[in-house]
């Protein structure tokens, strides 16, 4: 009797359990996210054109390249994308995939929120069922004050068997060029000042193309806006951008397009 009444509340529980998560076929979609169980997919993924990108054109042409490569089966590298705010560091990453794909390249773009950095094993255990190549993209990555994520992170990087497959590169985005913050307080550690600082670049080392994205300067944040607005037939007056900028306390790639969908909306126009 025993037996059979826990038979029936464990079927009882199966019943009303959620079903397991089942990941998306990795084979079709543009581009995917994972949510630290499963792979969805996001078949609407139209991220800027990459054409639009204006003021970082060094940086942007270099990702494209390691892109290409890995695209192609080639050595790339991991890549991290430091810098100020708004400066396109995330929207480069999507408008190089998506360029690649219009060019008739099988690659993939798939995003991991940074609070789910501790099921990365997981996920590259799923994507080494597979050969087609694919970014893995995190974006905004930062660590406080403790580096123990950090070091971990940087042990997925470097190899092992938990290390990311080869048909996957990791693109970083950082507002702090090492990830980790820098103090002068390092200089004070009692053991070895220098193992401390070693340990927190440690991690952005690992990374073969590491881009500087940085503040802009008057001249190239009207040269942005001229950019976007000349893409979609608007003109504009020079000092009405320069003030939408000031008023936002930031001149960026973001605050530039941010006032063309203004001058959009003024006009009647979608974007």
């Amino acid at each position: 009797m025993n037996d059979l009444l826990l038979t029936r509340i464990a079927e009882a529980l199966e019943r009303i359990a959620p079903p397991p998560a089942s990941s998306a076929d990795l084979t079709s979609a543009p581009a995917y996210v994972w949510d630290g169980v499963a792979i969805g997919a996001v078949e609407d993924f139209a991220p800027v054109a990459y054409d639009l990108l204006t003021g970082i054109d060094a940086q942007k042409a270099a990702l494209l390249e390691n892109s290409r490569r890995h695209a192609a089966g080639h050595a790339a590298h991991d890549a991290l994308l430091w810098g100020a705010r708004g400066t396109g560091k995330s929207a480069v990453v999507a408008s190089v995939v998506g360029l690649l794909q219009q060019e008739g390249q099988d690659i993939a773009l798939l995003q991991c929120a940074i609070d789910e950095l501790a099921s990365l094993p997981t996920l590259f255990s799923l994507l080494r069922g597979t050969k087609r190549p694919f970014i893995l993209f995190l974006d905004d990555l930062g660590f406080d004050e403790g580096v123990g994520d950090a070091r971990a992170l940087r042990s997925l990087l470097q190899g092992g068997t938990a290390a990311r497959p080869a048909n996957v590169r990791l693109y970083v985005t950082s507002n702090r060029r090492h990830i980790v913050p820098r103090h002068l307080s390092e200089q004070d550690d009692p053991v070895n000042p220098r193992d401390v600082v070693d340990d927190r670049m440690a991690l952005s080392d690992r990374f073969g193309l590491s881009l500087g994205f940085h503040a802009l300067d008057q001249d190239a944040y009207v040269a942005i806006v001229a950019g976007y607005a000349g893409k979609m037939g608007l003109a504009f007056d020079p000092l009405d951008a320069i003030q939408w900028s000031t008023q936002r306390g930031s001149r960026s790639g973001r605050v530039a397009w941010q006032y063309v969908v203004e001058l959009a909306g003024r006009h009647g126009l979608t974007v």
